[in-house]
């Protein structure tokens, strides 16, 4: 379709259109598009799925915002490795790709694989603007799947993690060891994910009749994914952390201040995973199943290539609770 743009000077949506037989464009123009388009070879998005249904080999793309493979190897760019592994033992390819704040904010430009029209479909891993989500549907005539984020009009084909319910499970563990003063750690407003596990949090704090302070709410990242922050001069007895590396971070920052974790202040995590080359902190934590979430979205999306009517909606994927040694016992 690029092609057939570049050639007659219209733009690749206007390509789109014109052979999707939707509205907006003229007919002199549809019938000059359509003729070009069978002089060049051109091949409906619906006959190449047939065609490669029989041979049962695809390609699917994997976009992933910049911010997100900030500072270290990150937690997301783990769940695309699982991916293609999986994608590989289904005869399938996939192509990767990094999506700038650039063009996720200002230009909106498209992901290469999907302009040059090599895709199948298209997994979008973490929670990227919905403006951008909105220019990708228009010009994405493949199935789309986000992962680790939903939203019931623009990404309702989703495989999301069960963040609320293993927040609340770790908070109310804290509660359970007698640990009754909580702080927050995550900027809520960053990703829905964040958000999912803050209301997980405080679910459980409403059950015990707590409230939070303000300065135990604390932000942790800021808008291109850098995570910095300080802690407040009156701690808590424990902090929840949104993730492990906020938790390592948080424990790091107590160690400068002469405060042993858990003795004198218990620390919990989120995703049991720690970047390569940070040392092991044996921080309790709540575990993804990492290789479910992968398998998910590969199923969902080769469903979707198949047969459009299949596969819709969100798929949660539960994970478990891993005791290890940031929380004070009890019985200590």
């Amino acid at each position: 379709m690029s092609d057939i743009a570049e050639r007659i000077g219209v733009s690749t949506v206007t390509i789109h259109n014109a052979l999707s037989g939707n509205k907006g464009v003229g007919e002199e123009l549809r019938k000059q598009i359509q003729e070009i388009a069978d002089e060049m070879g051109y091949q409906p998005p619906a006959a190449r799925r047939q065609v490669k249904e029989e041979q049962e080999f695809y390609t699917i793309g994997v976009l992933i915002a910049k911010n997100y493979l900030a500072q270290y190897t990150t937690f997301y760019w783990k769940i695309y490795q699982e991916m293609a592994i999986l994608a590989t033992e289904k005869h399938c390819f996939t192509a990767v790709e990094v999506l700038k704040k650039e063009d996720e904010m200002k230009t909106y430009k498209m992901p290469a694989c999907l302009e040059e029209n090599r895709l199948d479909g298209l997994v979008v891993i973490g929670e990227i603007d919905k403006v951008y989500i909105s220019h990708l549907q228009k010009n994405a005539d493949i199935p789309l799947i986000f992962m680790d984020f939903y939203d019931s009009k623009l990404a309702e084909d989703a495989v999301v993690q069960d963040n609320f319910y293993g927040m609340f499970m770790l908070t109310e563990y804290m509660f359970e060891q007698g640990v009754d003063e909580l702080a927050f750690v995550g900027s809520i407003f960053s990703t829905s994910s964040i958000m999912d596990r803050y209301c997980g949090f405080m679910k459980s704090m409403t059950l015990h009749g707590k409230n939070i302070h303000p300065e135990w709410l604390i932000e942790d990242r800021d808008e291109f994914g850098h995570m910095e922050f300080d802690l407040p001069q009156k701690l808590p007895k424990g902090f929840v952390c949104n993730c492990d590396l906020a938790a390592s971070m948080v424990m790091d920052k107590l160690s400068e201040r002469g405060i042993r974790v858990p003795e004198d202040i218990s620390v919990v995590g989120f995703d049991n995973y720690l970047y390569p080359g940070l040392p092991d902190r044996n921080i309790t934590t709540y575990e993804v199943n990492k290789k479910a979430m992968a398998r998910a979205a590969i199923d969902k999306i080769l469903k979707q290539i198949r047969n459009p009517k299949l596969g819709h909606g969100m798929s949660v994927i539960s994970g478990n609770m891993v005791i290890k040694k940031t929380v004070r016992q009890k019985s200590e």
